[in-house]
């Protein structure tokens, strides 16, 4: 996997855009949709606050870019294919990941044609991706470790330069310790366990990498 696949962007937080085409209203809106149940409500508070919009169609990508494993698209009225197709189609080809977006859309009296709805709802999208607000997604894996009381300082020191959280630990026999820490620097955080340890530590990674 490519060190593009571990870090992509993803929406900061709700964009919106607008635009006019021969008289109709186009607005668009992205968000950021970590799952597939974030991206539905965020369509849904959309059309309620546009309810008496001609049309509110809508695409979503959970994932990385480009991930066609949890898409949902809608015309919403709009002759088929013309309207949730292309949107998904400009998501997928955007560069951003867990995106949703709506495009709501005021008729203005003037018909667009096929092609020309076409041409509008791809542009929405490329147009609210232009100007979205992005943060860099990790991609984290959650890593157990049992270690003897001696190899505690040298552990937490390894800690800040791997990326790694602390975020749960245990005293006993043993010293047990879980942090969440970026895949791709997994194996060398696991080699400086084994050296400061001397080899005397458990690894094990409870939790796949995320999809």
């Amino acid at each position: 996997m490519g060190e593009e696949a571990r870090r992509y962007r993803v929406p900061a937080r709700v964009h919106r855009v607008e635009q006019e085409i021969q008289k109709s209203r186009f607005l668009t809106t992205a968000a950021p949709a970590p799952t597939v149940e974030e991206a539905r409500a965020f369509i849904a508070r959309v059309r309620a606050e546009f309810p008496d919009a001609t049309h509110n169609c809508w695409a979503f990508s959970v994932g990385p870019p480009g991930s066609t494993a949890q898409v949902g698209m809608s015309d919403d009225g709009e002759p088929h294919g013309t309207a949730g197709r292309p949107m998904l189609t400009a998501l997928l080809h955007g560069g951003v990941g867990e995106v949703a977006v709506v495009v709501t859309r005021y008729f203005g009296g003037t018909l667009l044609g096929k092609g020309g709805l076409v041409r509008a709802y791809t542009g929405s999208v490329q147009q609210a991706l232009e100007s979205l607000p992005t943060v860099e997604r990790v991609r984290r894996v959650r890593v157990a470790i049992e270690l003897e009381y001696t190899s505690v300082d040298g552990v937490r020191r390894l800690l800040p330069a791997h990326e790694a959280e602390l975020v749960a630990e245990t005293y006993a026999a043993t010293v047990g310790y879980q942090v969440l820490l970026p895949e791709h620097r997994l194996p060398d955080f696991h080699q400086a366990l084994l050296d400061v340890t001397l080899g005397d530590v458990l690894v094990e990674v409870r939790e796949e990498p995320e999809a």
